[in-house]
């Protein structure tokens, strides 16, 4: 078994021992891991009519054409045509106004929307193609880091080794904590701790199939999901510290940290406990 004690211990020797090449990959993975128109138009006829409707008067086309061939109006429909005129258009406006609103309203919710899904739908194919190969890069790193002074070109260890294998496993992983995420969030969590081993396991072996490295992180994770949610908290007064000093203190020393913590759980669970045989590496 393991304790939380153990793994800090482990976590903070390591950290001290390759202390810069650490703080960059935790800035890394920090910031790179952890985006109608419509138209209206009233038309009428009427055909075989003889008669057209003007400001309330009914006008026979042939009573308005003089004997001289000249076309007069009557003089009442002369003074109101202004004022009948000004309403027509008036309550024109008013209608189209009210047409046009709700189409107006839609037309930009589905531009919103459509916005929504395609920033939606870049930032999913650049976290499955770039970030999720580097998480199992980092991860590597971190592992290794464990043993023997790790380099940064570690960081290229998911694009260098099965790049697809972790960008398919990793893809499902997402989309799968996203729909248990959906369940009230708690269901959710609960599957964010039960996959958590996943971008490890790849890193120790890039080739083992997608259902084989759920497997392994689940039965990883069985009996340990609620020890390492408490491993999490036991990090709650860094995390205080580092809201004081605005981040730095996370920046330089709270994620590194914490992600050689994490490193070392990883050993833990997969050994069934601290190996007492890979210690960690010391300066010669």
């Amino acid at each position: 078994m393991w304790t939380r004690k153990e793994l800090k211990d482990r976590a903070k020797m390591a950290l001290n021992l390759n202390y810069w090449k650490t703080v960059l990959v935790g800035i890394l993975l920090i910031f790179l891991v952890g985006g109608m128109t419509g138209t209206a138009a009233i038309s009428s006829s009427a055909a075989g009519t003889s008669s057209v409707l003007y400001g309330g008067f009914t006008m026979d086309p042939d009573s308005m054409v003089e004997e001289s061939g000249e076309i007069t109006f009557p003089e009442a429909a002369q003074e109101e045509a202004p004022a009948v005129m000004e309403d027509l258009m008036e309550d024109e406006a008013q209608q189209f106004g009210h047409a046009i609103a709700p189409m107006a309203f839609l037309a930009i919710a589905g531009v919103i929307l459509v916005l929504i899904l395609f920033l939606a739908a870049i930032i999913i194919v650049i976290n499955a193609l770039l970030l999720n190969p580097l998480e199992v890069g980092g991860m590597r790193f971190l592992v290794t880091n464990l043993h023997q002074p790790a380099e940064i070109k570690e960081l290229a260890f998911g694009y260098d080794h099965c790049y697809k294998n972790s960008v398919k496993t990793l893809l499902l992983r997402d989309i799968y904590t996203c729909l248990w995420s959906l369940l009230f969030v708690i269901p959710g969590i609960i599957k964010s701790y039960e996959y958590r081993m996943m971008p490890y396991i790849l890193a120790d072996d890039p080739t083992l199939p997608t259902s084989e490295v759920f497997a392994q992180s689940k039965a990883m994770m069985k009996g340990n999901k609620w020890k390492a949610f408490v491993l999490d908290l036991s990090f709650i007064g860094w995390e205080i510290l580092s809201l004081l000093t605005a981040g730095l203190l996370d920046t330089f020393y709270v994620r590194p940290y914490r992600l050689m913590t994490n490193a070392a759980l990883y050993e833990a669970l997969k050994y069934n406990g601290v190996n007492e045989e890979s210690t960690v590496w010391t300066e010669s």
